[in-house]
């Protein structure tokens, strides 16, 4: 695998929350797909190296083809790499995933990812006709099947999932071949399967210390060695949120941030989040990236030397944050966080 020619690949994820426009009501789907596009925009033109989309299928995220929205992102940037936050692939058909993204890869001039993985969210299995008993089987049957597409060479594979194929060719073909990563949660079972095909990590640590993960890191190089597989990269994504101060930001996404997390609290039985975990986690040793661009870079830098990392992806959006803040947090992201966090680490 080719290594980045920085110290340390600083992304952006969001999951195309649905906003709220300047009268405090939500916005149309359409609306907040082309703020979305204008985010990327701007994150390419201030020197971020990564925009990952997600998917979703329900009403308060407006991204169900993350594909899509990266192919219009693709026509108006240059540099800044395009991918999936994450592709939820044990409900999709990995042929046409890995054909939607080299469509994108070619469109891009080079620049698709995809980050695959089950996903937190179970909506896509019911919507599209799949058995959520079958939650394991589905994603280890069609990430061997994706594993094998990679090579792009003719493919004979058989499973219980989908129908098998015999000596089959796959189009379109990438120039250089197609970046894919799977995306885990705290999972060592996760974390070996991913060692087991040679693909990249990308963890998701959106609560504790992000220390703890590093057994897991540990986990990952051992398996790969196991496997005789080359080294990968290590990624993490974790949300955050930068103002001009640390008082700043904590004001502006504490309220968007509460409204977001107990709603998704209800469905799943969690208690209401309170003031003092939301400090607790933009604290030091805490997995929110929520400040000044000093203290967020700091942060950032310490994860990426305590863990190993090659990758820090910053989920910037959250819940109903408005736009304009977004645009703000991107900004600061772009012109002086990843310049500072690069500086820390040389």
């Amino acid at each position: 695998m080719t290594e980045p020619s920085v110290p340390v690949e600083l992304g952006l994820d969001t999951f195309g929350d649905v906003t709220i426009g300047a009268d405090g009501a939500p916005l149309s789907h359409a609306e907040v797909l082309r703020n979305l596009v204008d985010q990327a925009v701007l994150a390419d033109q201030v020197g971020v190296h990564f925009i990952g989309v997600g998917e979703h299928h329900r009403s308060d995220f407006a991204v169900s083809a993350p594909e899509v929205v990266l192919a219009a992102i693709a026509t108006r940037t240059e540099r800044i790499r395009l991918g999936s936050a994450v592709t939820v692939l044990s409900s999709d058909d990995p042929v046409r995933v890995f054909q939607r993204f080299a469509t994108l890869d070619g469109i891009s001039g080079g620049r698709a990812e995809v980050i695959l993985g089950r996903g937190s969210f179970t909506e896509s299995f019911p919507l599209f006709g799949y058995d959520l008993s079958q939650y394991e089987e589905l994603f280890e049957e069609k990430l061997s099947l994706f594993a094998q597409l990679l090579t792009e060479q003719p493919v004979t594979w058989q499973g219980q999932t989908r129908a098998g194929l015999s000596n089959q060719s796959v189009y379109p073909t990438t120039a250089h071949g197609l970046k894919a990563w799977v995306g885990v949660g705290g999972s060592q079972q996760s974390v070996v399967r991913a060692a087991s095909y040679g693909l990249p990590l990308m963890m998701a640590i959106i609560g504790g210390e992000p220390a703890r993960f590093a057994p897991l890191v540990d986990l990952y190089h051992r398996a790969l060695a196991h496997f005789e597989k080359p080294m990968q990269l290590v990624g993490v994504h974790s949300p955050g949120y930068i103002a001009a101060t640390d008082d700043q930001a904590r004001a502006e996404l504490w309220p968007h941030m509460k409204v977001m997390r107990d709603r998704i609290g209800r469905e799943r039985g969690w208690p209401p989040i309170t003031e003092a975990e939301f400090s607790r986690d933009c604290g030091p040793s805490g997995s929110w990236y929520v400040g000044s661009p000093e203290t967020v870079a700091k942060k950032i830098a310490a994860t990426v030397q305590v863990l190993g990392l090659r990758r820090f992806d910053l989920k910037y959006s959250a819940g109903q944050l408005p736009h304009h803040l977004m645009l703000q947090s991107i900004e600061h992201y772009g012109t002086t966080v990843i310049p500072m966090v690069h500086d820390l680490m040389a």
